[in-house]
C-alpha cells in the first residue's frame, strides 16, 4: 500500500472527481457513509455524540456524518465553527442538508463559544481540520482543542487529528493537537501515523475505503509504502526438488563475547531457522563450547582471543556476513570490526556493537561492501547521523545516510522503516510491544543474514526479513502473551511464520 504526502492525496481526490464523473459533494457523501458505518460498529445508538466541525471540507465530512448518524437514531449535538463566515462550498451544502433534516441539536459558532458538557459517556467527533493544515493551530481553535483534550470523553478524529500535520510536526505546538482515541483515515494512511511521538494524538487508526481511483493510486509515484503480506509472499524464492544446502548460501556470523554468548546463539538460531544452507559462527574461545552445545547445526570458527572478537575473518567463501550481536566494546573488538569492514567484499548485516564502532569512525560507513544492511534502533541511528528532534527528522537523516553511503537501513521501531539508497522507504506492519525485549534485534540480524546469503537482493532481504521477524513476534505474542515472551520465543516461531508466508 502506498503512503502519499497530503498534497498528493488532494490530487487523487481531484482525479477521482474528474474521471469518475462524480461531484465533490458526492465523494464527501461516500466518505461520510464509510465514517458512519465505522462509528456504528464501535458505539451503540444510545451513546451521546458531540460533533465539532470546522469551516472546511473536514467540517463538511463531520456535518454529513452527523446527518447520517441521526438517520440511524443517534443523538448528536453539532457545533459548526464559522468564525470568518467563510464555509467551503461542500461544507455549506452539508450544513443546509443537516438543518433541513432537523434531527440534531445544531449550533453555529460565529463569535462566542459556550462549551458543552462532556462526560465519560460522551463521544466527541473531531472534524475541525483535516490533512491540509500547514501551521499550528492558534487562538480560539487551539482553545477548543485544549477543551476536548481536557474532557473525559472518547474522541474519534476524521481522517487526521485536528492540529496534526500530515508529515512533519517538528515545530508544531503539541498542546494544540487533538488527542484522539480513534482516527478514521480516509482511503490512505498519513506519514505522521508512523512516528512514535504522534501515537498519543492518532490513537488507534483505521483505513476506510472511500473509492478513490485505483488507477491513479497505481500511477502516481511515492517514496513511501506499507509492507503487505501479499507483496512479501511474492518475494519468496521457491526451492527446487533437487536443491542441496550449497544452493542456499554460506553465511558467516561474527558475534558474542564473554558474558554475551546469548546474543550469538539467538542470531545463529534465527539464521538457521530462516533457510540458510550453511552457517559458521566466529566466536571467542570461551564461547565455543556454549555455541557448539546450544546450536549444533552451526559450525564455529574460533577467535585467537579468549574473551572477545579481536581478529578479522577471511570472508571470501561466504555469501554474506553478519556482525555485531553481543560483541562488546573492547578496544581490540572495535579495531577488528573496522578491519572486517575493510577486507569484506560480500554484503554485511551490521547491528549493535558493530554500529557503535561505525559511530566512532563514521568514515568507514562509505567503505562498507555494496548491498550492506544496517539495523539501528533510534539511538544507534543518532550516533551515526547526529541528534534528531523527532522521528520525522530521524527518518530524513536515515534516508540521507542510505543515499550518500549506498547502504540499506532498517530503522527499528513499532513501524520499522526500511530505507534504500534510491530513496524508497517501506514501513513494516507486523510486530508488537512484546518484542521490546533483549535479543529481539539479534534475531532480526540472523534472519537478514540468512536471506542475504540465499541471494535475495538487499532491499528484498530487508523487507521480507523485517516482515517475517515481526510476524514471528506476533505468533509468539498469541502463544505466550506480550509480557512473558522472550527473543527465544520469536526464534521458535520463525518456522511457522515462514510456513504462513509460503501459504
Amino acid at each position: 500500500m502506498k503512503i502519499f504526502p497530503t498534497s498528493s492525496i488532494k490530487e487523487l481526490d481531484a482525479y477521482t472527481i474528474e474521471n469518475e464523473t462524480i461531484d465533490s459533494i458526492d465523494l464527501m457523501e461516500r466518505a461520510s457513509q464509510a465514517l458512519a458505518d465505522a462509528i456504528a460498529e464501535r458505539w451503540e445508538e444510545e451513546t451521546p455524540f458531540t460533533v465539532f466541525a470546522g469551516p472546511g471540507n473536514n467540517g463538511g465530512d463531520a456535518l454529513a456524518l452527523s446527518r447520517l448518524l441521526a438517520e440511524r437514531g443517534y443523538r448528536l449535538a453539532v457545533y459548526l465553527f464559522n468564525i470568518k463566515g467563510e464555509l467551503s462550498p461542500d461544507c455549506a451544502t452539508n450544513k443546509d442538508r443537516l438543518l433541513e433534516q432537523g434531527k440534531v441539536d445544531f449550533h453555529e459558532v460565529t463569535s462566542q463559544f459556550v462549551p458543552p458538557v462532556l462526560t465519560e459517556e460522551s463521544v466527541v467527533v473531531d472534524g475541525l481540520f483535516g490533512r491540509g493544515l500547514n501551521k499550528p493551530l492558534s487562538g480560539g481553535f487551539a482553545a477548543v482543542v485544549k477543551y476536548i483534550n481536557a474532557s473525559p470523553a472518547q474522541v474519534v478524529s476524521i481522517d487526521i487529528p485536528s492540529g496534526l500535520m500530515g508529515e512533519e510536526n517538528t515545530y508544531n505546538i503539541r498542546a494544540h493537537i487533538v488527542r484522539a482515541d480513534v482516527t478514521l483515515s480516509l482511503q490512505l494512511p498519513k506519514l505522521a501515523f508512523f512516528f512514535a511521538e504522534n501515537q498519543e494524538f492518532v490513537g488507534e487508526w483505521d483505513l476506510l475505503d472511500i473509492g478513490l481511483s485505483e488507477e491513479v493510486i497505481e500511477e502516481v509515484g511515492t517514496d513511501y509504502q506499507l509492507l503487505e503480506r501479499e507483496d512479501m509472499h511474492y518475494l519468496l524464492k521457491t526451492r527446487k526438488k533437487f536443491a542441496h544446502k550449497g544452493d542456499f548460501g554460506r553465511a558467516l556470523l561474527v558475534a558474542g563475547s564473554q558474558g554475551m554468548a546469548g546474543a550469538s546463539i539467538l542470531a545463529a538460531r534465527a539464521c538457521l531457522r530462516s533457510g540458510v544452507g550453511l552457517l559458521t559462527v566466529h566466536v571467542p574461545y570461551c564461547n565455543n563450547p556454549i555455541m557448539q552445545t546450544a546450536v549444533p547445526e552451526a559450525m564455529t570458527d574460533i577467535d585467537p582471543s579468549d574473551t572477545c572478537f579481536a581478529c578479522s575473518v577471511d570472508a571470501d567463501d561466504y555469501q554474506a556476513v553478519g556482525i555485531g550481536p553481543g560483541l562488546g566494546r573492547a578496544g581490540e573488538t572495535e579495531t577488528a570490526v573496522l578491519e572486517q569492514i575493510d577486507i569484506c567484499q560480500t554484503p554485511m548485516v551490521l547491528d549493535a556493537d558493530a554500529l557503535n564502532a561505525l559511530a566512532e569512525h563514521r568514515n568507514y560507513i562509505s567503505r562498507l561492501p555494496e548491498g550492506s544492511i544496517l539495523t539501528p534502533h533510534p539511538k544507534e541511528l543518532e550516533r551515526l547521523v547526529g541528534k534528531c528532534h523527532d522521528s520525522y527528522e530521524r527518518l530524513v537523516k536515515a534516508c540521507e545516510l542510505a543515499r550518500t553511503a549506498g547502504v540499506y537501513i532498517v530503522l527499528k521501531g513499532a513501524y520499522s522503516a526500511i530505507v534504500t539508497p534510491q530513496g524508497k522507504c517501506h514501513f513494516n506492519t507486523t510486530g508488537n510491544p512484546g518484542m521490546a525485549t533483549g535479543g529481539s534485534g539479534d534475531v532480526l540480524t540472523g534472519v537478514l543474514l540468512a536471506l542475504l546469503a540465499q541471494g535475495y537482493t538487499p532491499e528484498d532481504a530487508a523487507c521480507l526479513g523485517t516482515y517475517v521477524h515481526g510476524l514471528a513476534g506476533d505468533i509468539a505474542a498469541k502463544k505466550q502473551g506480550m509480557v512473558g515472551m522472550t527473543a527465544g520465543d520469536i526464534v521458535n516461531c520463525l518456522p511457522l511464520a515462514w510456513r504462513m508466508m509460503e501459504e
